[in-house]
């Protein structure tokens, strides 16, 4: 049987009540070292059916809004073909002025979604959330590579990017040290910084969050983890923040492998995730 987002009643998920969706992308074909991304939205609804659903920093029940988990995009025949399908999916929700949640699979499955917010809101920046810069214009012959999102991303709209601490030679010509954090610089320090990332950011703002942009102290499950990386706080009090001055018109969170014996780590993405909810429908702005 399917699960909803939370463990929550049909009633609270259904699709004509619910300003939120949530839409699962089990895909796991362009990552190139470990696999298991495409259970990663699995583990996310999982975890979430064991999830308290009172939010103590917001005060709030943000599930009694409406939740709605869709059928998972499960096109895979080609990288291409898997982007267009992510695409036309988070299109159509956005016409229907649905707040999308896009759970991966790997980071990939963000360009379709990014595609379609960036026609629908003029003017988007995105906000990513990452230890790689994934600005390969191609990897293993695809433009729709996982190391490749940010190439794309940047054909559509400006970007910041955040936690960035591992890239390859090739990138340094597209990157924007103006609208680069690394984690060297940011982990640890004041929170100065989170305003010097809002303030890089347009008013409408996609973000995305690849999980391996936190420390793998905290979340060792994803395919590429590397030392030095952001913890919860670091990225929920920059979140919040944004949520307050700015837009946010949706988010994906991506790059969970599950780990049998580490459960803790689906739960940090599914707890990350329901905060980021709270925050966006719960605070009065």
């Amino acid at each position: 049987m399917a699960l909803n987002f939370g463990g929550i009643p049909d009633e609270l998920a259904d699709y004509q009540k619910s300003p939120i969706v949530i839409l699962p992308v089990p895909y796991d074909e362009t990552s190139t070292w470990v696999k298991g991304a495409d259970k990663g939205p699995d583990a996310i609804l999982h975890a979430s059916a064991n999830m308290e659903l009172y939010d103590i920093d917001t005060d709030s029940e943000v599930y009694l809004k409406g939740i709605h988990t869709a059928a998972p995009v499960t096109e895979k025949s080609s990288p291409d073909a898997m982007v267009a399908a992510v695409r036309q999916k988070v299109k159509g929700y956005l016409n229907d002025q649905k707040f999308v949640v896009t759970l991966g699979g790997e980071h990939s499955v963000t360009i379709g979604a990014v595609d379609a917010y960036a026609a629908h809101y003029p003017g988007l920046s995105v906000l990513q959330i990452d230890a790689h810069t994934d600005l390969r214009p191609e990897y293993e012959g695809s433009r729709f590579n996982h190391a490749s999102v940010m190439a794309r991303v940047r054909e559509w709209c400006p970007y910041v990017q955040v936690g960035i601490r591992s890239m390859d030679v090739v990138e340094k010509p597209f990157l924007e040290n103006d609208r680069i954090f690394f984690a060297r610089d940011i982990v640890g320090a004041a929170p100065g910084w989170i305003d010097e990332v809002i303030e890089k950011l347009n008013y409408d703002i996609y973000v995305t969050i690849d999980l391996d942009g936190f420390d793998p102290s905290i979340l060792p499950a994803t395919g590429t983890p590397e030392p030095g990386g952001l913890l919860y706080y670091d990225v929920i009090h920059l979140l919040r923040k944004l949520i307050v001055k700015k837009n946010l018109v949706g988010f994906d969170v991506v790059e969970l492998c599950p780990m049998e014996d580490n459960k803790a780590s689906d739960f940090l993405a599914t707890k990350l995730i329901y905060q980021i909810l709270s925050y966006q429908f719960c605070i009065k702005k």
